[in-house]
């Protein structure tokens, strides 16, 4: 249970429900135990009158009444403190999962890109489900069980100590073996349910990429492949749970032989005590009922050791995304303002899960309210500048400053909140086009949502729609065409007004017209503001104030449109081709 003693802060925190959750237990536990005497004594009466050791059939009568009145009173309140019991034990589990799946949430998004880029997102999302589910069954059921029934063994053998302590003996004499058989079963149990939790996590991964990509899957034609493959990994999937349910399917068995045993030895060994006058007949009847009852306790011990034992193959899956530490920490809790001098001084970065060097020796500075371009051939580096200035990840050689300080030591909330970043691949959630818009300013009223539309020349393609802005899109936004999404992309960053812009070659989808007019609105907003834009068409870059050229992670060119322009090299090439694509 090593991996399961990160869940401990959980059981302090709820500590209060929990010891009231003991006290009630023990309450019902003693209101069961009860049961099987007062039944007991109801045999011994009726006994007494067939031997005629009471002649008065009142005080039969009168005996069994308040037997009864007696068993069906103690087995309500048994039932009612269980009920609470119930109650407390599993709500504290929910509470406990709804903190587990939140934790991890938290984790996920402060973890870094790379760690993105190395792990799938169905395992991601099997991790955050089915393997918290596993643990919840630990620290609820598997709980409760444990500490009733813990409870019940302590009282049911106290008091049938007391009772028989022969009868007693030979009563539970099947319990070391049934016990030593579980612990052997919950350790091949504990190596199967590692098992089946990695195949679940690549069924959820390969179901999530074809759902994603089953426009490609379509296109391609490859249905059957696909659905060949998927129904390889289910089978495989299959045969584990099937091997892990073999092993658990012992259990009753041995439940079934620990009641046989144990109800042979107590009408064996007891009515020979019975006939030798060391007990009575109710006594029998008494302890066959605690064998019924005390059966539960230590077969379940299997049940719970196998949730113990899925759930600690779970949360050892969890813990490893728990320990991950992210590679962008923040280094300072103080707020630092942004106004959006940024500059690069010889800046070389290579990618850690890649090892591709993709800037080398980079320098340049842009000044609040300036515009600067960077264009190039794919793979040059062009987003990698955009994804430092968001301190998606850090430098290894040189420095990036921010209004003159390192970006390291600028408090990386303060950063990211007067960012506005539209992606290369533009992303929309899926919600409504005014939900995904207001992404960039959570409190922003329809107003503003609707300028920002304008400014971006998407509102009167949102106005069409027949529920308008409250059209929900479907995953990733797959209702609107992709110039669309980049707009909305675009409308989504600029409603922020944030200290810095940075448009990753979001204007791709997008005809030349449309792009002017975008354009024009960007920069009379922009004014105040540090914007960079990526991209491969000269009509994107021509306005700014400064554009660099980069190849294979350097600078070959900088300067103006009107310099670039008639200086020979990659700019004049581009700028004269698409010049020559725009007459033709």
């Amino acid at each position: 249970m090593k991996e399961l003693q990160s869940l401990n802060h959980y059981f302090i925190k709820y500590r209060g429900r929990l010891l009231l959750g003991l006290i009630i237990t023990v309450i019902s536990t003693i209101f069961k135990v009860f049961v099987p005497q007062f039944i007991g004594d109801t045999i011994n009466v009726v006994e007494r009158y067939i031997n005629k050791d009471i002649t008065d059939l009142a005080i039969v009568k009168s005996d069994l009444l308040t037997n009864i009145m007696l068993i069906i009173g103690t087995t309500l309140l048994a039932a009612f403190f269980t009920f609470l019991m119930r109650q407390t034990f599993i709500v504290v589990s929910r509470y406990i999962e709804f903190d587990l799946k939140n934790e991890i949430f938290q984790q996920y998004e402060n973890l870094s890109l790379g760690f993105y880029k190395k792990n799938r997102t169905g395992d991601l999302m099997n991790r955050i489900s089915e393997d918290v589910s596993k643990v919840r069954m630990y620290v609820g059921p598997a709980l409760m069980y444990s500490v009733t029934n813990i409870t019940l063994l302590i009282i049911a053998l106290s008091y049938m100590f007391y009772k028989a302590p022969t009868l007693t003996l030979y009563a539970i004499a099947p319990l070391p073996i049934l016990s030593v058989a579980i612990y052997k079963l919950s350790v091949a149990i504990h190596k199967r349910s590692t098992i089946v939790q990695e195949y679940l996590s690549k069924l959820t991964s390969f179901a999530q990429e074809s759902f994603s990509g089953i426009s490609v899957i379509k296109a391609y034609g490859i249905e059957d492949r696909t659905n060949s493959s998927f129904v390889e990994l289910s089978e495989g999937s299959m045969d584990k749970n099937i091997d892990l349910a073999k092993v658990q399917a012992l259990f009753f068995p041995l439940m079934v032989l620990l009641i046989g045993c144990s109800s042979i030895s107590v009408i064996y060994i007891g009515g020979q005590q019975v006939i030798d006058g060391i007990i009575d007949f109710g006594t029998i009847v008494e302890f066959l009922i605690y064998v019924q009852m005390l059966t539960w306790p230590v077969a379940v011990i299997g049940w719970v050791t196998s949730m113990i034992q899925q759930a600690e193959a779970s949360q050892k899956r969890i813990n490893e995304f728990l320990k991950e530490t992210p590679d962008i920490i923040n280094n300072t809790e103080k707020e630092t303002p942004i106004y959006g001098a940024i500059e690069f001084n010889d800046v070389t970065f290579t990618y850690p899960d890649t090892n591709i060097t993709a800037l080398k020796n980079i320098s340049f500075k842009v000044n609040p309210g300036e515009t600067l371009s960077i264009i190039g051939n794919t793979g040059s580096g062009k987003s990698t500048i955009l994804e430092l200035i968001g301190r998606l990840y850090d430098i290894e050689n040189g420095y990036l400053n921010i209004d003159q300080t390192n970006i390291s030591q600028l408090n990386l909330s303060s950063l990211r909140s007067e960012i506005g970043y539209v992606p290369q691949d533009a992303f929309l959630f899926s919600e409504s086009i005014l939900e995904n818009i207001k992404f960039g300013k959570e409190n922003a009223s329809k107003d503003e949502v609707i300028e920002a539309a304008k400014n971006a020349v998407v509102h009167d393609n949102i106005d069409a729609f027949k529920n308008g802005y409250d059209t929900v899109l479907g995953e990733r936004g797959i209702t609107l065409s992709g110039g669309q999404k980049q707009r909305v992309s675009i409308a989504r960053a600029i409603i922020k007004d944030p200290k810095i812009l940075l448009f990753d070659d979001c204007l791709s989808a997008v005809d030349t017209e449309t792009e002017e007019k975008i354009l024009k609105n960007l920069s009379e907003i922009s004014q105040e503001k540090t914007t960079i834009i990526v991209s491969h068409r000269i009509s994107s870059v021509k306005n700014s104030d400064k554009i660099i050229v980069l190849e294979e992670g350097k600078i070959i060119q900088q300067g103006s449109h009107n310099e670039l322009k008639i200086i020979d090299g990659y700019y004049k090439e581009l700028y004269n081709k698409q010049l020559l694509e725009k007459e033709m």
